[in-house]
This record gives C-alpha cells, structure tokens and sequence, in this order.
C-alpha cells in the first residue's frame, strides 16, 4: 500500500476533475439520512469529502454515516474546485474502505471542550492542561501541535543548513558525564555507573555538549550539533524543560564578536527558513509574519551587562552589580526591544569558570546571551572559552572546583591550546518564540518537566 495522492496538493488544484485517492484519518463529520460531509486530513492539509447515498450505496453509506473521529479509511472520488469547501476544493466519495476503525466505546478522548483551555486572563493556553499532557500521544494529531511540530523541524533542519553552509563539521558528544558545565544544583545524578574503587566517583546526565565540543576543536576547528541537553531545572514556568534540545558550536582561533556573528545568523537563518518553508502553518496558528520578517532581516544591537543593570534600575527593577538576569529580569529588560539584543560583559563572578576573562577588566568575562523580545528572553548563551593551562587551573581553583573531573579539558590547553570559543541555543526557545506560543510544551512532542515523564 503506497499513498500516491496528498491532500495539500489536491488542495492546490493539481488534482481538479480527476480522480484520485486518498489517504488519511477522520476529522469532522456530519450529514442527514442521504448526504454527509467528512473532513478527511493526512500530514499535508485536510479536505471536505461529500459522500451520497445513492452514488455509494446503502451499505457504504451507512458505514461512513457512523464512523468515528479519527477513524483511518482510504477515499476515491472526483476532485472539484468548491468556493463553499474550506480549502477550496472537496472530493465526491465515489468508494470508501475503512483501514482502522475507532471503538464506539472508548472514542477518541480530544475535543472542542477539552481544547478550550485559557490562562489567568482568558487566553488560550495551548497544551497547557494535564488532560492534555495526559494525552500528548493523541493531542500531537490536533492542527496546532501538528502545526508546531512541522515548525519544529524546519528549525532543526535550518540549523543543520546554516552551519553546513558555513563548513561546520557535525559532531557528537556523550551523554553520561563526570562533571558540570552549567550549575551543579542542576545535574541528573545517574546510579547506574558504580566504581567499587572510586565509590564517590559521581556520574549525570550531560548539561552541555561544550566541554567535550573543546576536546574535538583542535581537530575539527569548527564544528556543531543538535542533541539533547538535561537540567534538573525546578521552576515550573512556561519556558522550562528538564530535557530539552541544543544546537551548540564551537570554533576555533575566534573572540566572542566572531561567535556573536554566527549565534546572530542561525537564529536570522531559522527566522528566515520558516517564513520560506512555513507561511501557511504560521498563519494557520495567527503568527505575525511581519514580526517572524523583522527577526530574519534586521541586525540584532549589543549591550554591555552594566548598561542592562542601568536600565533595569531606572525601571524599578532590584538588581545588584554582579548578580545573573533572571527570566523576570530580562522580560523587563526586553519589553522594548522590537528584535533580539545580545548582552555581553557579564561579571566574572555571574559566570563559570570556563568563560574567558575580559584582559582589559579582570572583573568582566568575555561571554554573552541572546535575548529574544516579547518576553521570550535568553535563547542564546556563549562567548570565549578560558584556554590556556595556566589560566583554566586558576579558574577552576578560584571557584574551588575539583581538578580530576576535568582534567581531560585541561588536556586541551596542555597541548596546543587556542584562542577559541562557541555557544548554545535553546531549540525549543528559538521555535516557540518564532511561533509565537503560549508555553515551550507546545512545541515539543513529548515535554519532560519536573512533573512530568510520561506518556
């Protein structure tokens, strides 16, 4: 059985006046005793298909009379140009077979009411509601998550072009690490690994492809990935995933300007990549395209951490010099930006021991984020890596991190260190910013959170 026809191309017109078949599932349906109207959709769109009593015949038309949501048939008909049929065109039922059919008893559980689910102020909080998280295997067939998966891989495969068209190398890391990159009150403890030898010898799940990213640099020099990425993170807000998906890059013989201008032009390129391959679904979910245009055509300003730290006090903001910019933070920080800005020179205190620190001020890093306006914030954190030996011992010791879960990236400044640097991005931010969504859940199939690891 092989689907010859789509129905997003009959939707076209490519199809007008012939006959075809087609393949798919039930969305709607309704009729009297001697017509139904059936909404037949597949991957590619969906279509109104007219079915008559006396063009099917009694039996065939009493099975499609009582057939259930979500049932799978195989259509044949006619296809006629209709200014009535959403989509513009609809197919006159000439035979119908049903492939898989849907229990009366249990039918399927998605509907109108379950989809109407709003937030404090009355507006739609997509995926939002346990129901359907407890039902994500079905919800990913209803138009919006279908919709945000489709623009979820046009970002992956966006990515996957820029660095290509770039001559990055693509390149894979572990998951199961011996240490942290980002904060250690975030790592996934794994009890599998046990060492009777080393029983404190502690094992997690990777935060960051970076350390061993630095390991493959003087080999590779530029090099990138997509992979997935893990933080026992415990705010419950609508922008965190404890799994989440980054595409991180590394390069070198490059300062923190050179790896701006690669972070600022793979996420113009994505912005860019969805508008060319994704108009219709974005305007099937009400995005602006205007605002996704501005994002892909328009440079992205710079600005000091201290000049945010200005402006987030002279709007009333509590911050002191030194402290990190929290998610509430930087919705202040980034209520008036009308495209992304990237914050740079955070102080050396604010971040981890691998960020290179600024030669002309000791007390700043070389580093920094990406902040995407409309309260969407961080989706973009980088800047030079600290690489000689020398200054990376000084780090770690400074901080009081142990030596021997490191000493491999050590290795890297031991032999032929450079200049170097790199960053990471936030799959899931950057897509549901782009698309404009109510929560990072929406536009990731299986969301994982600090309550939730199933379905």
């Amino acid at each position: 059985m092989v689907k010859t026809t789509w129905i997003g191309d009959v939707q076209k017109g490519q199809y007008n006046g012939k006959e075809v078949e087609l393949m798919g599932w039930i969305k709607r349906e309704r009729g009297s005793n001697k017509l139904r109207f059936i909404v037949l959709r597949d991957s590619t769109g969906s279509i109104q298909c007219v079915g008559k009593l006396d063009a099917l015949g009694e039996k065939s038309f009493n099975l499609l009379k009582g057939i259930l949501i979500e049932t799978s048939v195989i259509l044949k008909g006619v296809v006629s140009a209709s200014e009535k049929a959403p989509g513009g065109h609809e197919l006159q039922i000439s035979s119908m077979e049903i492939v898989g059919g849907v229990n009366s008893e249990r039918p399927f559980p998605i509907n109108e009411d379950s989809l109407r689910v709003v937030d404090e102020n009355g507006s739609p909080l997509y995926g939002g509601s346990e129901f359907l998280l407890n039902h994500r295997h079905l919800y990913l067939r209803v138009g919006r998550q279908t919709t945000m998966l489709k623009l979820r891989s046009s970002a992956f495969g966006a990515i996957h072009n820029y660095f290509r068209g770039q001559e990055f190398i693509e390149y894979q890391a572990p998951n199961f690490v011996a240490g942290a990159v980002e904060g250690g009150s975030t790592l996934f403890e794994v009890p599998y690994f046990q060492d009777e030898d080393n029983p404190d010898q502690k094992v997690y799940l990777t935060q960051s492809w970076q350390l061993y990213a630095e390991a493959a640099m003087p080999a590779l020099e530029r090099l990138y990935t997509i992979a997935p990425s893990f933080r026992a993170e415990q705010s419950r807000t609508r922008r965190h995933l404890t799994e989440f998906w980054h595409a991180e890059m590394e390069m070198a013989w490059a300062n923190n300007n050179d790896i701006m201008v690669h972070g600022e032009g793979v996420v113009r390129h994505i912005a860019k990549t969805m508008l060319d391959e994704c108009e219709q679904e974005l305007t099937s979910i009400d995005r602006d395209l205007d605002l996704v245009a501005r994002y892909a055509d328009n440079p992205y300003p710079r600005m000091r951490y201290d000049e945010a730290v200005e402006i987030l006090q002279g709007k009333g903001v509590k911050i002191e010099w030194g402290e990190d910019l929290d998610h509430s933070k930087e919705s202040v920080l980034t209520k008036d930006f009308d495209v992304p800005h990237f914050l740079t020179h955070y102080p050396k205190i604010a971040k981890p021991f691998y960020h290179r620190v600024d030669p002309d001020d000791e007390k700043y890093v070389l580093c920094h984020d990406l902040l995407a306006p409309e309260g969407y914030g961080e989706i973009i954190g980088g800047g030079e890596r600290t690489w000689t030996e020398k200054e990376i011992l000084e780090r770690i010791d400074e901080e009081g991190t142990p030596r021997d879960p490191y000493q491999f990236y050590i290795d890297v400044r031991s032999y032929g260190g450079v200049p170097h640097g790199g960053f990471g991005l936030g799959v899931d931010r950057v897509v549901s910013w782009l698309a404009g969504a109510t929560s990072i859940r929406e536009v990731i199939p299986f969301p994982r959170t600090s309550r939730r690891f199933t379905p």
